[in-house]
């Protein structure tokens, strides 16, 4: 991971500011202008599989990082004012579908409940942003390879080939772009980033296709929930959805019919 070394101490003479075009040369030069949230569904063990829930869903989230600060953040966080009358409230998916505190209150009244609902389709739908995601059904996956690799890691390699191919089309080829992971543990998160650094250096190779990596400089961070960060949330809100439709195509699915003109790309594997 990057380390920024300190600056040397400036002398009495010199201007602690940063000089105006130094800056805008890092800005406009080294990082992307998009950044990428990432959340899963479910587990990624295989060594005991859940029958009710045989998959694993991995989803990046990429923003324009203007439009991410302009407009997705003030819109999730208004909607937490109008129904928490604060903003420290993470909107966690599981907590919301279960209504578990602090969402009981959506038990109370059907009205109250349909229109939190619709704010959160509709906060959605005004946020511009493309959703890479793969599903991996873990039962035929067991039954196809001998020694498969976990379903996080093929996943992850699905969605970051698509994902580097969209950063090329959209002129961020040579930019360092950021992949915000939610924190899981030290060595949960020194394993993902492992892994993470072998596929991006080229070091993974899944398949017949050969994807260059190197055409953008990825970087994995890791954030803790309580950062509250609207991008994790919209991805945790959205991951789910997308594992239920793979699971079960037919079955209504009001979340997933709202994020479907988000989706750029949706595999299922095997």
């Amino acid at each position: 991971m990057a380390i920024i070394a300190s600056a040397a101490e400036p002398s009495p003479r010199a201007s602690p500011v940063t000089e105006p075009d130094q800056d805008k040369s890092r800005q406009d030069g080294e990082f992307s202008d998009y950044i990428v949230f990432a959340d899963e569904s479910g587990d990624h063990g295989l060594d005991s599989i859940d029958a009710e829930f045989p998959v694993f869903a991995l989803v990046f989230c990429l923003f324009r990082k203007d439009h991410y600060r302009d407009v997705v953040e003030p819109s999730i966080r208004q909607l937490k004012y109008d129904y928490f009358g604060h903003d420290a409230i993470v909107l966690h998916e599981r907590e919301v579908r279960k209504q578990m505190r602090p969402f009981d209150f959506l038990r109370a009244d059907a009205a109250i409940r349909e229109g939190f609902y619709k704010r959160i389709d509709e906060a959605l739908a005004a946020a511009t942003f493309s959703i890479f995601t793969c599903v991996i059904n873990k039962i035929p996956l067991k039954a196809k390879y001998q020694t498969p690799w976990n379903p996080y890691e093929v996943a992850m390699h699905f969605c970051l080939e698509k994902l580097c191919e969209q950063l090329g089309h959209l002129g961020q080829t040579g930019k360092r772009i950021h992949v915000l992971f939610e924190a899981r543990g030290k060595n949960e998160d020194s394993q993902l980033e492992l892994e993470f650094r072998r596929i991006t250096s080229n070091q993974r190779h899944w398949g017949w296709k050969k994807v260059d990596f190197s055409v953008c400089d990825f970087e994995p961070v890791f954030v803790h929930k309580s950062a509250n960060m609207a991008g994790h949330q919209i991805s945790d809100l959205v991951a789910r959805p997308i594992a239920l439709r793979a699971l079960r195509p037919l079955q209504e699915n009001r979340a997933y019919t709202a994020i479907v003109p988000k989706i750029s790309h949706f595999k299922t594997f095997p």
